[in-house]
């Protein structure tokens, strides 16, 4: 860009020392540049690298520089400028096309040099006259376009002059996505997709075979660094990463031994190229035996035929790559062929092309002893780059950009006076052809070429995109083929963006397949990607989910956690529904719990039905055989009443488990209670002073006290269930993985006064037992009761702490415990010893026995 600026400056002052010292508009002076003209009606100029400027002359700005010379003749680029004047000539012959209009050509040679293209740009818009007769050095410029330049660094540079003007630039084979910008190139086009476009086209391959792990080498220019930015961003959208990033140096030994070294180190397969020159770098990749990479080739260098050499079989072979779209042009090859040179210096290209071709020279004397140039040589005889018209691809994008210039022209021509685009309805003035009219009509261009191809420019001046997917295989005499294997289309009507024939793709691997180019592995199902510090979102590890979450499809950021009633599988990669956990009749701690409680009722029941046999008998008698009997009918139901908490919890189950419990126990207590009473006042009746006593105790008395206690446990569970019932409650806090189906009391306090009722009846019956323990032996049935109101308390106290400790279903059974051990406790406490007596001792089951007792006593 510095030259460019220098050009600009220079251009500059000669213009004002043209207007200032001379009365006319004179052109200061005369660049030496080969090129190819013919006139016409209008003139269309092209730049094209016909030849390779190697050496430029010395700068020293004290004298005018030498003229460049250029040398090492292209032939294919030289075939891309004839594909101009053949397409010039074909539409100058085409009726429908441009009728009663000549095209005209001026072509210039760049020599591949940014000077040189900027010579040959400002030469064609400036013209090859000495003087003009316009004294303001005004009016249209010579050309009404130029096609070129090939170079993304010389387009930019040079349309940014262009563009000044809004003269149309028309570029077959510059891809910088820098171009895009119709701010800074407004006048600027281009038959070939831009880098945006093709950057987008490798990556599409890349996401077909899952290659995320990718090396970049790229050209240190507009072309390179512009690729690998927009490369970039393409990979950071697609979910892939870079492992490396480097510029190819043009001739740093050094840098390409550094470089070669980091592709060795790394552990990515693929390695994509942006440059057009990677021929050092691959003798230095071959010195050193660098293979088992898959190159991806941009569309500078996919059909460049450097690479094609055997040797490099083993490194490249197997290149997958982008190549502008292949296409055919009817009558070239013979239009090709027809060629001769003449004596006109505006058409020195093609005298310097002959020279080349037939190793002869025009001029008398060479100095290398080359023959003379007879002009009557047979281009037939000849096969080379110049006349293969098998693979045209830039010159079929060159064949376009004319065609698009001349369809803008007849577009324009066709315009009716009255309804034209500009200012006041008008049409452009034919005679005073202004550019700017011509960008106006190239913007709107839409065309169908002979191959079938859509020629059309978006707002941005891009066209659309479309590639050729490229395939080098090796070819019978050991060297590569470039073979066309799929296609990228964004304007696919099918949506399928990348079509392959995979059965025709060449792997250069032993395995004969795709490589696996990633730097982490697919996390499975069930697994997430957890970053490694430091390195690309490429580079992963794979952690297992959590439990209660999962992920259910590949290479997942985050698992998901499952809803409220459900939990992950085994295999984290789906939610099942969680285990409904309470204690059932199949549980075997509630098979355990039941048969429990069974065998509490039948030891109740048959202590009944022996106290029922042996009612008659002094202990029976003596014991109170009615409060004996309401006792056990209490610790029957206390039994029973513990196959409510077994079972799916239901509301009626949880309502009536808890009252069922409740009044169950204080009509046991409340027994206890009365028994206890009696027992003291039948002591304190045996006294004189306390005869009067058992008055205030007689049966009607001990089941009014017993009835009185139980309604108040009634009020307390009426008024609990009215206010607060307890209900089946899903509760998912216990235990995560499971849902624990139990019943929720409504109300704690309900339940505390519940308990705390029990309590306080228990607590006075033990202390009123624990009193009367020292009374005779005749009446020792405070003792018994004494104990089995102390296992009571004891069971009830440790119930709490385990009850709130306890998780899910084993609450419950802690709760069903209790309820047994307390029962048991009273039933094996109270009659157990009379039990005791009356079937292995009944000659003790005698009045005269106890009596015995009672005077041994005294």
């Amino acid at each position: 860009m510095r030259i460019t600026l220098n050009i600009c400056l220079y251009l500059s002052c000669t213009f004002v020392s043209a207007t200032l010292i001379s009365d006319s508009c004179q052109i200061q002076g005369h660049f030496k540049l080969n090129g190819m003209y013919q006139g016409g009606d209008f003139i269309i100029g092209g730049l094209f690298e016909v030849q390779h400027l190697k050496v430029f002359p010395e700068l020293s700005f004290r004298m005018e520089p030498e003229q460049p010379q250029c040398e090492e003749f292209y032939m294919s680029s030289f075939q891309q400028a004839q594909t101009m004047v053949f397409a010039v000539d074909e539409i100058n012959k085409n009726p429908n096309l441009l009728p009663n209009i000549t095209l005209g050509y001026h072509l210039y040679d760049n020599c591949l040099k940014l000077v040189v293209a900027f010579r040959a740009a400002t030469t064609l818009i400036s013209g090859t006259k000495y003087t003009f007769s316009n004294l303001n050095c005004t009016g249209p410029p010579p050309v009404i376009a130029i096609v070129g330049d090939p170079g993304s660094t010389h387009s930019i540079a040079v349309s940014s002059v262009l563009g000044l003007f809004r003269i149309p630039m028309i570029s077959y084979y510059a891809t910088c996505s820098c171009l895009s910008d119709r701010k800074k190139y407004p006048s600027f086009f281009r038959t070939i997709p831009s880098d945006a476009f093709q950057v987008r086209a490798i990556v599409q391959i890349l996401k077909y075979f899952g290659w995320t792990w990718v090396g970049v080498l790229y050209s240190d220019d507009d072309y390179g660094i512009y690729a690998a930015q927009s490369f970039h961003q393409e990979m950071q959208k697609f979910g892939g990463c870079m492992a490396f990033s480097e510029i190819i140096p043009y001739d740093n030994h050094r840098d390409i031994q550094r470089i070669v070294a980091v592709i060795k180190a790394s552990t990515a397969r693929v390695v994509v190229a942006f440059s057009t020159d990677l021929l050092l770098l691959m003798d230095e990749l071959l010195l050193q035996n660098v293979t088992g990479r898959q190159w991806i080739a941009s569309e500078a260098w996919i059909t460049s035929p450097v690479l094609h050499l055997p040797r490099f079989v083993p490194l490249v072979g197997g290149t997958l790559g982008i190549a502008i779209r292949r296409g055919e042009i009817k009558g070239l090859n013979d239009f090709l062929l027809r060629l001769q040179p003449d004596s006109d210096p505006r058409n020195n290209m093609v005298r310097i092309f002959w020279e080349n071709m037939f190793g002869c020279s025009f001029e008398n004397g060479s100095r290398d002893g080359k023959k003379m140039c007879t002009a009557e040589e047979d281009l037939n005889s000849t096969v080379n780059e110049y006349n293969d018209v098998s693979e045209l691809r830039a010159s079929y994008n060159v064949y376009k950009t004319v065609y698009a210039l001349a369809h803008a022209l007849h577009d324009l021509m066709q315009c009716e006076e009255g309804r034209g685009p500009f200012i006041g309805n008008r049409c452009a003035d034919i005679s005073n052809l202004q550019p700017w009219q011509i960008v106006h009509y190239l913007q709107k261009v839409n065309f169908t070429t002979g191959f079938g191809d859509h020629v059309s420019f978006d707002e941005n001046g891009d066209a659309l995109a479309i590639y050729d997917v490229m395939n080098w295989q090796p070819s019978s005499d050991g060297s590569i083929v470039v073979r066309t294997v799929g296609v990228v289309d964004e304007g696919a009507t099918t949506g399928k963006v990348l079509t392959l024939d995979e059965d025709a793709l060449y792997w250069n691997f032993e395995t004969k397949k795709p490589p696996r180019s990633v730097c982490s592995e697919s996390c499975p199902p069930g697994t997430r990607q957890a970053t490694r510090k430091g390195l690309p979102v490429c580079c992963f590890d794979c952690l297992p989910c959590a439990d209660g979450e999962i992920s259910n499809a590949s290479d997942s950021t985050e698992c998901t956690v499952c809803p409220n009633e459900f939990w992950s599988s085994q295999e984290k990669n789906h939610c099942v529904p969680k285990e409904v956990e309470f204690l059932s009749y199949e549980d075997p701690l509630g098979i355990s719990l039941t048969t429990a409680s069974l065998l509490g009722t039948c030891f109740c029941a048959l202590v009944m039905v022996i106290f029922a046999h042996h009612r008659n008998t002094p202990v029976v008698r003596s014991n109170n055989s009615e409060l004996s009997f309401l006792l056990l009918v209490s610790l029957k139901l206390c039994f029973l009443c513990v196959l409510l908490f077994i079972g799916r919890p239901q509301l009626w189950t949880c309502q009536l488990r808890h009252a069922m419990f409740g009044i169950s126990f204080v009509l046991c207590v409340s027994s206890i209670l009365v028994k206890t009473m009696v027992v003291i006042a039948v002591f304190k009746s045996s006294r004189p002073e306390g005869k009067s006593t058992m008055k205030w105790f007689g049966a009607a008395q001990q089941r009014g006290t017993i009835l009185v206690l139980t309604a108040v446990q009634v009020v307390i569970c009426a008024v609990w269930l009215s206010t607060a019932s307890p209900t089946p409650h899903k509760n998912i806090q216990y235990i995560r993985s499971k849902i624990v189906f139990e019943c929720a009391i409504g109300s704690v306090a309900g339940f505390a006064i519940l308990l705390g009722y029990i309590g306080l009846l228990a607590a006075v019956s033990f202390l009123l037992a624990f009193l009367a323990r020292n009374l005779p032996d005749n009446f020792n049935e405070a003792k018994f009761i004494t104990f089995s109101m102390l296992i009571f308390c004891a069971v009830w106290i440790a119930f709490v702490p385990a009850y709130v400790s306890s998780p899910g279903k084993y609450a419950v059974a802690v709760e069903i415990f209790a309820i047994l051990a307390s029962s048991f406790g009273l039933l094996v406490a109270i009659f157990a010893p009379k039990c005791y007596i009356i079937l292995l001792h009944p000659e003790r089951n005698t009045k005269k026995a106890i009596m015995g007792r009672t005077a041994e006593n005294k």
